[in-house]
């Protein structure tokens, strides 16, 4: 039996959990690997979702070993859950010998190397970004602050370790890959498999939408079949630019009056309200939740979608989930360049149009030129399902397994 333990920091009650942990384990237990599963859950999505997550698992025969993620106070709380993390997969490979951890971001890869020098059990990094950097650039971890600094430094010097002890590294972009191999550390480039934010394109499937479908959902609010309507998906959070997305917005409706804007998200609704509100355009700004069952409907409904992302040094190993979910449903993207693979992505798919800078030049240069109803749905599925396609993630995830299996312990 090939046992396998994959550590997330990331709650499977959460939607990213949901789209990018569960999808992968479950293609990769129709091949014959049993996956027990250990995640960090917090305790209001986990009292809503834990029975609906269960099911899925019991379905698929993995082993899910929930814990419940701790916020407070900063720093201490995520030593405790560390902790924890660390003490139930020992117990846990000491009842079942697992065949290797396999490791979703810089957390979990603390226990797997502890794991290895203590089992000598191999891990794989599957990295999801320069974290620590993330970090930094978001101003969670404050560059100058006694603390902090410390606690980036400490990460960095992990980071080589993970790298240089793992089996197998997987990166999310081709960009985050070329960087690493820059810091000349004594790895070979073969050892890294570049996987992005994959998409199921069943569920995001535009054909299965007709057009009374679509326009009833537009009524229901209250959007004119004639109104053009832009997306946001996703949360707002720390590095998507909703100020930036807004002005862009009201460039576009000067000269495209008959506009209007819906953000399909479950948070910040106060915020996105507000900044609105100081552009005078609450008007034409909708703010909806959707479930993962009603977020293509509600991105289908749109003509097109919009994200801008801080273009940060971290940023450039981002894979965003939302583009290969919008490009699948067929409906063109205007976003920036500078972030992970994406502009490559948008240049070779001729799936939207780039913003080089933002200013409202740049703005109103898109809205003299961007012409959704010239982009082809059709084609711009075809482009998802060759580059986001999840049937082909989990053939590279299953390559990697099966390399890791071969060569055993690194």
């Amino acid at each position: 039996m090939k046992n396998i333990l994959y550590l997330s920091y990331d709650g499977m009650t959460d939607p990213l959990g949901q789209s990018q942990v569960l999808p992968y384990i479950i293609g990769l237990s129709a091949q014959g690997y049993r996956f027990t599963l250990i995640s960090f859950e917090k305790p209001d999505r986990f009292a809503q979702h834990q029975q609906t997550i269960q099911d899925i698992c019991n379905t698929h025969q993995i082993d899910w070993q929930p814990k419940i993620y701790h916020k407070s106070p900063p720093v201490f709380s995520t030593i405790w859950d560390i902790y924890q993390m660390y003490q139930t997969a020992q117990r846990l490979h000491q009842k079942k010998g697992f065949k290797f951890l396999h490791c979703r971001g810089y957390i979990p890869s603390l226990i797997g190397l502890w794991i290895k020098e203590k089992w000598n059990i191999s891990f794989i990094f599957d990295m999801r970004g320069f974290w620590a950097d993330e970090k930094r650039d978001a101003g969670a971890w404050p560059k100058g602050h006694f603390l902090y600094d410390r606690i980036y430094n400490f990460f960095k010097q992990k980071e080589k370790a993970f790298i240089t002890e793992s089996a197998h590294i997987i990166s999310l972009t081709h960009r985050g890959k070329e960087e690493m191999m820059s810091w000349q550390l004594p790895i070979s480039e073969d050892k890294t498999q570049v996987i992005p934010c994959c998409v199921d394109t069943q569920h995001f499937d535009r054909s299965k939408y007709h057009e009374s479908d679509i326009q009833v959902f537009r009524s229901q609010l209250g959007i004119a079949p004639d109104t053009f309507l832009w997306s946001y998906l996703g949360s707002i959070g720390t590095w998507y630019m909703l100020d930036a997305m807004l002005d862009f917005f009201k460039v576009w409706q000067a000269s495209h009056p008959n506009s209007k804007i819906l953000f399909i998200t479950h948070d910040e609704h106060d915020r996105i309200q507000k900044a609105a509100e100081v552009r005078q355009i609450s008007d034409s700004v909708i703010i909806r939740g959707a479930t993962r069952a009603e977020v293509p409907l509600s991105v289908v409904a749109s003509q097109a979608s919009i994200f801008f992302i801080r273009p940060t040094y971290s940023k450039m190993s981002s894979s965003p989930t939302k583009q290969g979910e919008i490009m699948s449903l067929g409906i063109p993207i205007v976003c920036n360049a500078g972030v992970g693979d994406t502009d490559q992505i948008v240049l070779n798919y001729q799936s939207g149009a780039l913003i080089q800078s933002f200013d409202a030049a740049s703005y109103q240069s898109i809205a003299n030129t961007f012409q959704p109803q010239h982009f082809n749905p059709e084609m711009l599925s075809v482009g998802a399902i060759d580059y986001f396609e999840l049937k082909k993630g989990v053939e590279n995830y299953l390559e990697v397994y099966q390399k890791v299996l071969k060569n055993g312990i690194q």
